[in-house]
């Protein structure tokens, strides 16, 4: 834990430090306007130290009062300059910072492999980097304007009190001691259960997510019962430790004005006995009022502070926890980008194992030529999957070689090695934008005819132009605006559009009726021209054409062909699985 709030400084020190001139106008502004605030006091002090020496009104003490009150004008002019300045300074500074952070935040996380994400919640990670730069901004609120002002300010009492006389600056001084002592302990006492809160409060958070993302689960699954009844015993245990937390709160705040008054009562007590002495003046007793008084302004919500201190941390130390994580797939130092003249992938000696304990593929060896056209066929949990991750690099091999064109893809650039490789998902996933945004996703710079000609290949010109927006349609989170075929239709034109020499289909079509699959198989042939294509399917129809079908077992291939030489195999797995689905194409 010291580590990772070690690290949550340093990360917010990195950040802060690139704007050295706001840092420091910020941070001594606060310090000089703080002591230009305790002047005032001081000033009324002899304000009515002239009234009690004079007595009798006259024009000499009218003008010396007069002078004096414009002291305090000048006073309060020069206070309100500085603050001003200093306020204004952080409104460029803060934004700036935090937005650095949000940045930093969004490069870190996406640089992490698929993995990663599959072990963290969405909404969870958004939270986070969210968090983290709130954070920044109310530690650097707390820091600035709450305790580097208390400091300042009960320095600067106690110095002038003591400096009139001791005994008062010592009498604060050991109170302001004791009252910070149990204000510090208290609030760690309190953190522990503002920490279960704080918990509490996100999975109350995280049940509510997860149930509406799952909302037809709950309603099919005649699970509305029992989801009520789960909410409400999370919600019942957020009762429970808010009412604890805040009783906890309203405890201490019935100490805090006990010392308090105590502090009243002795500081008076004391002034009543030294100016029975001729120690003290009236306008002393106005100093030492307006001091205990700013002292309980300034100390009153130290509590609440040093927990919202230790709050921002654990918030900020949520994300602090995934920098610590390393990427789990990354660039060697010496990586270099990827050229592809043929697109030969060759699959040598490969093992790899899942958390370096399951075993999913061992010794695996496969040469796709150039311009070859493979299908991957096999039960799921084949390790056919496994293949396409291992050559996208969302995993590393665990031994052996895999190279494209003869370079090894482990010192190739990440980024070069997905800019030549096409890549259509079974279940794509669009962003919540625009349906020309999607497709142009593939490539940034291709302009808005050629973005038509690639939906046109790939048939989805005609159901996006039925939309009231057309291409400027918006899809939703994920796509949810699209049907199944649709998305998959938008997936296929990004490829297309795209035109890496790689392709992979990852059951591409699996989502489409049947008029629509062979609407796109002339698109699908004419976008492997040319290319290296690996294709997973479990639709055998899709597949006659290719130019080698592998059957994947156990990680292993178990079968080798092109569509007519599997089929002569009377007892092989193709030949079962044909015969199974041979009824679903007839005719084709």
């Amino acid at each position: 834990m010291k580590r990772v709030t070690k690290r949550t400084y340093q990360i917010f020190w990195q950040h802060a430090i690139r704007y050295p001139v706001a840092f420091f106008v910020v941070i001594f502004g606060v310090i000089a306007g703080s002591v230009v605030n305790m002047i005032p006091p001081l000033l009324y002090r002899d304000f009515f130290n002239v009234l009690q020496v004079t007595g009798t009104p006259n024009a000499d003490v009218a003008h010396q009062l007069i002078q004096i009150l414009i002291k305090i004008l000048g006073v309060f002019g020069l206070s309100w300059v500085i603050w001003r300045t200093l306020l204004f300074t952080n409104n460029y500074f803060q934004p700036r910072v935090m937005r650095d952070l949000s940045n930093t935040c969004f490069a870190y996380i996406h640089k992490h492999a698929p993995s990663f994400f599959h072990n963290n919640f969405v909404g969870s990670l958004v939270k986070r980097v969210n968090k983290f730069s709130r954070s920044f901004e109310g530690i650097a609120d707390l820091l600035t304007f709450n305790f580097i002002r208390i400091f300042v300010d009960i320095t600067v009492v106690m110095t002038v009190l003591s400096m009139n006389n001791i005994v008062f600056g010592v009498a604060l001084g050991v109170w302001v001691a004791i009252f910070l002592i149990m204000n510090y302990f208290w609030s760690m006492y309190k953190l522990k259960y503002d920490v279960m809160r704080s918990g509490q409060e996100s999975k109350v958070v995280a049940v509510l997510a997860d149930t509406i993302t799952n909302h037809e689960n709950v309603k099919f699954l005649n699970g509305y019962a029992r989801e009520k009844t789960y909410f409400g015993v999370v919600t019942e245990r957020l009762r429970y430790l808010n009412t604890l937390t805040w009783n906890l709160g309203q405890i201490f705040e019935t100490v805090q004005v006990l010392l308090m008054f105590l502090l009243e009562f002795v500081m008076m007590y004391l002034a009543v006995g030294f100016w029975q002495k001729g120690q003290l003046t009236i306008g002393d007793f106005v100093l030492i009022q307006a001091y205990v008084i700013t002292t309980f302004d300034k100390l009153w919500d130290v509590g609440r502070y040093i927990k919202n201190y230790y709050e921002h941390i654990a918030d900020a130390e949520e994300m602090t926890s995934i920098f610590e994580t390393p990427h789990e797939i990354q660039d060697i130092p010496t990586a270099t980008p990827l050229v592809v003249s043929k697109g030969e992938i060759v699959f040598d000696n490969v093992s790899f194992y899942y958390n370096k304990t399951r075993s999913i593929m061992k010794k695996f060896c496969l040469t796709i030529s150039s311009g070859q056209r493979i299908a991957l066929v096999g039960h799921s949990g084949a390790g056919k999957s496994t293949i396409v991750k291992l050559l996208l690099r969302t995993h590393d091999v665990t031994r052996g070689n895999l190279t494209i064109d003869g370079q090894n893809i482990s010192d190739v650039t990440l980024e070069s090695l997905w800019q030549h490789v096409s890549y259509v998902p079974q279940d794509p996933i669009l962003f919540h934008r625009s349906i020309i945004d999607n497709i142009r996703y593939g490539r940034p710079e291709a302009t808005d005819e050629e973005v038509h000609d690639a939906a046109r290949l790939a048939h989805a010109h005609q159901f996006i132009e039925s939309f009231p927006e057309k291409y400027d349609t918006f899809v939703g989170e994920r796509g949810v605006k699209l049907s199944g075929g649709e998305r998959q239709r938008v997936a296929i034109a990004r490829a297309i559009l795209k035109n890496a020499p790689i392709l992979i289909l990852d059951e591409a079509t699996s989502s489409l009726d049947s008029e629509s699959e062979k609407l796109i198989q002339d698109a699908l042939h004419n976008l492997m021209k040319g290319k290296t294509v690996i294709v997973i399917a479990h639709r055998l129809s899709t597949i006659m054409s290719m130019d080698r079908i592998l059957v994947i077992e156990d990680g292993e291939i178990v079968e080798d062909g092109t569509h007519k030489q599997l089929l002569r195999k009377s007892k092989g797995f193709y030949r079962r699985l044909w015969d199974l689905q041979a009824g679903t194409f007839i005719g084709e």
